[in-house]
Protein backbone atom coordinates (compact mmCIF):
# COMPACT_ATOMS: atom_id res chain seq x y z
CA UNK A 1 0.00 0.00 0.00
CA UNK A 2 1.39 3.65 -0.91
CA UNK A 3 1.23 5.76 1.33
CA UNK A 4 3.01 8.67 -0.37
CA UNK A 5 2.66 8.64 -4.09
CA UNK A 6 4.06 11.53 -6.25
CA UNK A 7 3.00 11.87 -10.11
CA UNK A 8 5.35 13.91 -12.70
CA UNK A 9 6.50 16.40 -9.97
CA UNK A 10 8.24 19.53 -11.42
CA UNK A 11 9.55 22.33 -9.57
CA UNK A 12 10.80 25.81 -11.13
CA UNK A 13 12.66 28.36 -9.75
CA UNK A 14 12.43 31.06 -12.64
CA UNK A 15 13.76 29.20 -15.30
CA UNK A 16 15.60 26.57 -13.29
CA UNK A 17 14.15 23.46 -13.33
CA UNK A 18 15.53 22.42 -9.73
CA UNK A 19 12.91 18.87 -9.65
CA UNK A 20 12.45 17.36 -12.80
CA UNK A 21 9.13 15.14 -13.55
CA UNK A 22 9.80 12.79 -10.25
CA UNK A 23 7.05 10.12 -9.85
CA UNK A 24 8.15 7.69 -6.39
CA UNK A 25 5.93 5.33 -4.49
CA UNK A 26 6.69 4.81 -1.26
CA UNK A 27 4.82 1.89 0.65
CA UNK A 28 3.33 2.37 4.32
CA UNK A 29 6.42 -0.10 6.79
CA UNK A 30 9.29 1.19 4.89
CA UNK A 31 12.83 2.76 5.66
CA UNK A 32 12.65 4.84 1.96
CA UNK A 33 16.58 6.45 1.33
CA UNK A 34 16.46 9.28 -0.71
CA UNK A 35 20.19 10.16 -1.51
CA UNK A 36 21.48 12.69 -4.42
CA UNK A 37 24.52 14.99 -4.58
CA UNK A 38 24.39 18.33 -2.62
CA UNK A 39 21.91 19.89 -5.44
CA UNK A 40 19.88 16.85 -7.02
CA UNK A 41 16.95 18.67 -5.65
CA UNK A 42 16.50 16.29 -2.18
CA UNK A 43 15.16 19.51 0.00
CA UNK A 44 13.33 20.92 -2.83
CA UNK A 45 11.01 17.84 -3.18
CA UNK A 46 11.08 17.18 0.95
CA UNK A 47 10.20 20.86 1.13
CA UNK A 48 6.91 19.78 -1.43
CA UNK A 49 6.08 16.53 0.19
CA UNK A 50 5.41 18.86 3.84
CA UNK A 51 3.53 21.34 1.87
CA UNK A 52 6.12 23.88 2.79
CA UNK A 53 6.38 24.73 -1.19
CA UNK A 54 3.93 24.07 -3.86
CA UNK A 55 4.68 22.02 -6.87
CA UNK A 56 5.64 23.72 -10.60
CA UNK A 57 3.56 20.76 -11.65
CA UNK A 58 2.54 17.29 -10.61
CA UNK A 59 0.51 16.08 -7.69
CA UNK A 60 1.69 14.41 -3.98
CA UNK A 61 -0.88 11.82 -2.20
CA UNK A 62 -0.24 11.22 1.43
CA UNK A 63 -2.44 8.69 3.34
CA UNK A 64 -4.59 9.19 -0.11
CA UNK A 65 -5.00 12.79 0.27
CA UNK A 66 -3.49 15.43 -2.10
CA UNK A 67 -0.80 17.64 -0.19
CA UNK A 68 -1.60 20.73 -2.17
CA UNK A 69 -5.42 20.70 -1.35
CA UNK A 70 -5.44 19.47 2.19
CA UNK A 71 -2.30 20.82 3.23
CA UNK A 72 -3.30 21.66 7.25
CA UNK A 73 -4.33 17.85 7.07
CA UNK A 74 -1.46 16.33 5.28
CA UNK A 75 0.89 18.29 8.02
CA UNK A 76 -1.09 16.49 10.82
CA UNK A 77 0.15 13.04 9.47
CA UNK A 78 3.90 14.25 9.19
CA UNK A 79 7.32 14.69 11.52
CA UNK A 80 9.72 16.43 9.85
CA UNK A 81 13.34 16.25 11.30
CA UNK A 82 15.03 19.49 9.35
CA UNK A 83 18.41 19.67 7.90
CA UNK A 84 19.50 22.40 10.38
CA UNK A 85 18.55 22.81 13.74
CA UNK A 86 14.91 24.19 14.24
CA UNK A 87 14.61 24.91 18.09
CA UNK A 88 14.37 27.85 20.54
CA UNK A 89 17.86 28.55 21.95
CA UNK A 90 16.58 29.85 24.69
CA UNK A 91 13.06 27.23 25.65
CA UNK A 92 14.47 24.45 27.80
CA UNK A 93 13.89 21.17 26.25
CA UNK A 94 10.54 20.82 27.68
CA UNK A 95 9.43 24.16 26.09
CA UNK A 96 10.25 22.99 22.68
CA UNK A 97 8.71 20.42 22.83
CA UNK A 98 5.67 22.00 24.05
CA UNK A 99 5.65 24.91 21.23
CA UNK A 100 5.74 22.22 18.70
CA UNK A 101 2.87 20.09 20.24
CA UNK A 102 0.84 23.05 20.25
CA UNK A 103 0.99 23.77 16.96
CA UNK A 104 -0.04 20.23 16.04
CA UNK A 105 -3.10 20.62 17.70
CA UNK A 106 -2.15 18.98 20.92
CA UNK A 107 -3.78 20.16 24.66
CA UNK A 108 -4.00 19.21 28.49
CA UNK A 109 -3.19 15.22 28.82
CA UNK A 110 -2.30 14.47 25.82
CA UNK A 111 0.07 17.51 25.35
CA UNK A 112 1.46 16.23 28.62
CA UNK A 113 1.47 12.64 27.77
CA UNK A 114 3.12 13.55 24.28
CA UNK A 115 6.16 15.57 25.95
CA UNK A 116 6.87 13.12 28.03
CA UNK A 117 6.75 9.92 25.77
CA UNK A 118 9.04 12.24 23.42
CA UNK A 119 11.64 12.81 25.97
CA UNK A 120 12.03 9.95 26.93
CA UNK A 121 12.25 8.17 23.98
CA UNK A 122 15.23 10.76 22.84
CA UNK A 123 16.91 9.62 26.24
CA UNK A 124 16.55 13.53 27.75
CA UNK A 125 14.48 13.44 30.17
CA UNK A 126 17.17 14.39 32.70
CA UNK A 127 17.60 17.31 30.57
CA UNK A 128 13.77 18.58 30.24
CA UNK A 129 14.65 21.70 32.75
CA UNK A 130 17.37 22.67 30.51
CA UNK A 131 17.94 25.27 27.98
CA UNK A 132 18.70 24.03 23.90
CA UNK A 133 21.32 26.71 24.07
CA UNK A 134 23.58 24.37 26.46
CA UNK A 135 22.97 21.24 24.27
CA UNK A 136 25.43 20.05 22.50
CA UNK A 137 25.33 19.38 18.31
CA UNK A 138 23.92 15.74 19.22
CA UNK A 139 21.73 16.31 21.97
CA UNK A 140 19.63 19.23 19.94
CA UNK A 141 19.23 17.21 17.13
CA UNK A 142 17.54 14.75 19.47
CA UNK A 143 15.58 17.54 20.80
CA UNK A 144 14.25 18.17 17.08
CA UNK A 145 13.22 14.66 16.73
CA UNK A 146 11.33 14.72 19.95
CA UNK A 147 10.04 17.74 18.64
CA UNK A 148 8.81 15.95 15.17
CA UNK A 149 7.48 12.75 16.87
CA UNK A 150 5.60 14.33 19.34
CA UNK A 151 1.85 13.95 17.82
CA UNK A 152 2.82 10.42 16.55
CA UNK A 153 3.34 10.88 13.11
CA UNK A 154 2.43 8.46 10.45
CA UNK A 155 5.50 9.38 8.16
CA UNK A 156 8.37 11.12 9.73
CA UNK A 157 11.03 12.48 7.56
CA UNK A 158 14.77 12.86 8.29
CA UNK A 159 16.59 15.55 6.41
CA UNK A 160 20.43 14.53 7.07
CA UNK A 161 19.48 14.07 10.91
CA UNK A 162 23.38 12.76 11.98
CA UNK A 163 25.68 16.04 10.45
CA UNK A 164 28.12 16.48 12.31
CA UNK A 165 27.08 14.42 15.87
CA UNK A 166 29.72 12.69 17.96
CA UNK A 167 29.01 8.40 17.23
CA UNK A 168 27.25 7.99 20.24
CA UNK A 169 24.86 10.33 19.42
CA UNK A 170 24.50 9.31 15.94
CA UNK A 171 23.76 5.40 16.80
CA UNK A 172 21.31 6.66 19.43
CA UNK A 173 19.48 8.43 16.10
CA UNK A 174 19.47 5.35 14.34
CA UNK A 175 18.28 3.25 17.03
CA UNK A 176 15.27 5.91 17.41
CA UNK A 177 14.50 5.47 13.60
CA UNK A 178 14.60 1.80 13.78
CA UNK A 179 12.44 1.76 16.87
CA UNK A 180 10.16 4.62 15.04
CA UNK A 181 9.57 2.18 11.85
CA UNK A 182 9.10 -0.78 13.95
CA UNK A 183 6.02 0.81 15.66
CA UNK A 184 4.78 1.32 12.45
CA UNK A 185 5.72 4.52 11.49
CA UNK A 186 6.99 5.47 7.94
CA UNK A 187 10.74 7.03 7.55
CA UNK A 188 12.05 8.97 4.62
CA UNK A 189 15.50 9.53 5.43
CA UNK A 190 18.07 11.77 3.76
CA UNK A 191 22.15 11.44 4.50
CA UNK A 192 25.82 11.43 2.85
CA UNK A 193 26.26 8.61 5.17
CA UNK A 194 26.24 6.00 2.90
CA UNK A 195 27.00 3.19 5.79
CA UNK A 196 23.75 4.61 7.19
CA UNK A 197 21.86 4.04 4.31
CA UNK A 198 22.85 0.36 3.91
CA UNK A 199 22.16 -0.06 7.90
CA UNK A 200 18.55 0.92 7.90
CA UNK A 201 16.87 1.63 4.18
CA UNK A 202 14.52 -0.67 3.01
CA UNK A 203 14.30 0.93 -0.32
CA UNK A 204 16.25 3.74 -1.88
CA UNK A 205 16.15 6.35 -4.79
CA UNK A 206 18.98 8.13 -6.13
CA UNK A 207 18.26 11.76 -7.40
CA UNK A 208 20.67 13.76 -9.63
CA UNK A 209 19.91 16.57 -11.47
CA UNK A 210 16.62 16.92 -10.65
CA UNK A 211 15.67 13.42 -11.60
CA UNK A 212 15.32 10.45 -10.30
CA UNK A 213 17.80 8.15 -11.80
CA UNK A 214 17.25 5.01 -10.13
CA UNK A 215 15.30 3.33 -7.73
CA UNK A 216 14.93 -0.04 -5.59
CA UNK A 217 16.05 -2.49 -3.20
CA UNK A 218 19.44 -2.47 -2.41
CA UNK A 219 20.20 -5.60 -3.74
CA UNK A 220 18.03 -4.79 -7.46
CA UNK A 221 20.19 -1.18 -7.40
CA UNK A 222 23.64 -3.17 -6.88
CA UNK A 223 22.46 -5.68 -9.73
CA UNK A 224 21.75 -2.26 -11.74
CA UNK A 225 25.32 -1.40 -12.13
CA UNK A 226 27.35 -5.15 -13.05
CA UNK A 227 26.78 -8.00 -15.34
CA UNK A 228 29.70 -9.91 -13.18
CA UNK A 229 30.26 -10.90 -9.63
CA UNK A 230 33.73 -10.94 -7.75
CA UNK A 231 35.19 -14.52 -6.16
CA UNK A 232 37.79 -14.22 -3.63
CA UNK A 233 39.71 -17.24 -2.84
CA UNK A 234 42.19 -17.64 -0.45
CA UNK A 235 44.52 -20.70 -0.77
CA UNK A 236 47.93 -21.57 1.07
CA UNK A 237 50.17 -20.94 -1.41
CA UNK A 238 49.03 -19.33 -4.64
CA UNK A 239 52.27 -20.01 -6.55
CA UNK A 240 51.79 -23.14 -7.42
CA UNK A 241 48.56 -22.08 -9.43
CA UNK A 242 48.68 -21.22 -13.03
CA UNK A 243 46.30 -18.93 -13.05
CA UNK A 244 45.73 -19.34 -17.05
CA UNK A 245 44.00 -22.68 -16.51
CA UNK A 246 41.11 -20.77 -14.28
CA UNK A 247 40.88 -17.79 -16.73
CA UNK A 248 39.59 -20.44 -19.08
CA UNK A 249 36.81 -21.69 -17.26
CA UNK A 250 34.00 -20.51 -18.88
CA UNK A 251 32.24 -17.27 -17.59
CA UNK A 252 35.53 -16.03 -16.17
CA UNK A 253 36.62 -12.65 -17.00
CA UNK A 254 39.36 -11.44 -15.61
CA UNK A 255 42.23 -12.74 -12.53
CA UNK A 256 43.87 -11.10 -10.41
CA UNK A 257 46.14 -11.90 -7.22
CA UNK A 258 46.17 -10.24 -3.77
CA UNK A 259 48.68 -11.54 -1.69
CA UNK A 260 47.54 -15.65 -0.77
CA UNK A 261 43.80 -14.76 -2.20
CA UNK A 262 42.63 -14.62 -6.45
CA UNK A 263 40.08 -12.39 -7.35
CA UNK A 264 38.13 -13.74 -10.06
CA UNK A 265 35.84 -11.89 -11.92
CA UNK A 266 32.77 -13.75 -13.42
CA UNK A 267 29.77 -13.27 -15.68
CA UNK A 268 26.52 -13.29 -13.31
CA UNK A 269 24.90 -15.43 -16.00
CA UNK A 270 27.26 -18.68 -15.66
CA UNK A 271 27.18 -20.72 -12.83
CA UNK A 272 30.95 -21.95 -12.59
CA UNK A 273 31.63 -21.67 -9.09
CA UNK A 274 32.41 -25.71 -8.58
CA UNK A 275 34.38 -25.91 -12.21
CA UNK A 276 36.84 -22.63 -10.70
CA UNK A 277 37.02 -24.79 -7.21
CA UNK A 278 37.90 -28.04 -9.03
CA UNK A 279 40.53 -26.17 -11.33
CA UNK A 280 42.32 -24.92 -8.11
CA UNK A 281 42.30 -28.25 -6.08
CA UNK A 282 43.51 -29.98 -8.89
CA UNK A 283 46.66 -27.93 -9.10
CA UNK A 284 47.48 -28.67 -5.55
CA UNK A 285 46.43 -26.07 -3.97
CA UNK A 286 44.15 -25.90 -0.69
CA UNK A 287 41.54 -23.23 -0.24
CA UNK A 288 41.27 -21.66 2.97
CA UNK A 289 38.99 -19.41 2.48
CA UNK A 290 36.26 -18.28 -0.42
CA UNK A 291 33.23 -16.09 -0.65
CA UNK A 292 31.77 -13.90 -2.69
CA UNK A 293 32.68 -10.00 -2.58
CA UNK A 294 29.39 -7.69 -2.71
CA UNK A 295 29.46 -4.60 -4.63
CA UNK A 296 29.12 -1.36 -2.41
CA UNK A 297 26.14 1.32 -2.40
CA UNK A 298 29.44 3.63 -2.69
CA UNK A 299 29.98 2.48 -5.84
CA UNK A 300 26.61 1.99 -7.45
CA UNK A 301 26.30 5.91 -6.15
CA UNK A 302 29.67 6.46 -7.75
CA UNK A 303 28.55 4.68 -10.72
CA UNK A 304 25.90 6.18 -11.46
CA UNK A 305 26.13 10.05 -10.42
CA UNK A 306 29.74 9.98 -11.48
CA UNK A 307 30.12 11.49 -7.57
CA UNK A 308 30.53 10.32 -4.62
CA UNK A 309 27.61 10.76 -2.08
CA UNK A 310 29.76 13.43 0.19
CA UNK A 311 30.56 15.93 -3.03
Amino acid sequence: MSIIEIKNLTKKFDDTIVVDNINLNIEKGEIFGLLGPNGAGKSTTISMICSLLHPTSGSIELLGVNAKKNSTEVKKSLGLVPQNIALYKEFTAYENIKFFGELYGLRGTNLKEGIEKALNFTGLSEFKDKKAKTFSGGMLRRLNIACAIIHKPKIIIMDEPTVGIDPQSRNHIMEAVRELNQNGTTVIYTTHYMEEVEALCSKIAIIDKGKIIAEGTKEELKDMISDKRTLAVTVNDVYELNINKINNVEGVMEVSIDENTILINSSKEVSNLDKIIRVIEDQGAKILDLGFKEVSLETVFLSLTGRSLRD
